[in-house]
């Protein structure tokens, strides 16, 4: 009769498979401490073996000897070269990120875009002011078009400008232009396949 990985018991780290998992549980149930030391730094090669690539990280040798007390689900008792992982710590939640909650006025620019508007409006006028405003100005532009993908009206982001500059700066489509912003073409190869003919 043949036994399924399904019908055995759930890998609790299933990189090292289930031989590892094995030597582990041999391990475990040796009576001699030196002899169950002796195993589990055999082990440890044999895991390092299996993942060359955590060789790459900092402290590795210690993560594989976490590892085997993991899979050993603690009931390992030898010394230990490091100090071991504790069950209370592999569940533990990292502290909540603080978030700023500004309100944002139109959601398809970001905060960023404000921000960079309300700087630009503290710049004295002149050639580079003037730049920078242009910048922002078709910037705002491509990110309603990556939305809407559609044709944007420069007067729509003069508009934009101005409210979010509280009227500092305003632009004139008569002496202003924008770029305009076409759809990238669909790559060659990437066309929806056409079908056979019979």
């Amino acid at each position: 009769m043949l036994i399924y990985n399904s019908q055995l018991k759930k890998l609790v780290l299933p990189e090292y498979g289930r031989n590892v998992q094995q030597m582990v549980d041999y391990c475990v149930q040796l009576e001699d401490r030196d002899e169950r030391t002796h195993c589990a730094c055999s082990i440890v090669d044999t895991m390092a073996l299996l993942l060359p690539q955590i060789k790459q990280e900092a402290n590795w040798r210690h993560k594989l000897w976490d590892h085997l007390a993991i899979m050993s689900n603690f009931q390992l008792d030898i010394d230990f070269p490091y100090e071991i992982v504790q069950p209370d710590n592999l569940n533990t939640k990292p502290l909540p990120v603080a978030y700023k909650k500004e309100p944002i006025a139109y959601r398809h620019y970001g905060k960023l875009i404000e921000h960079m508007i309300a700087r630009a409006a503290e710049y004295p006028e002149g050639e580079e002011r003037d730049a920078l405003v242009m910048l922002i100005a078709n910037h705002m532009k491509k990110l309603i078009f990556q939305i809407s993908n559609e044709v944007v009206d420069d007067r729509k982001i003069f508009k934009d400008l101005a409210h979010y500059s509280h009227g500092v700066i305003r632009l004139d489509t008569d002496t202003h232009a924008l770029h305009e912003f076409q759809a990238a073409p669909t790559p060659a190869g990437q066309q929806g396949k056409k079908k056979k003919k019979k």
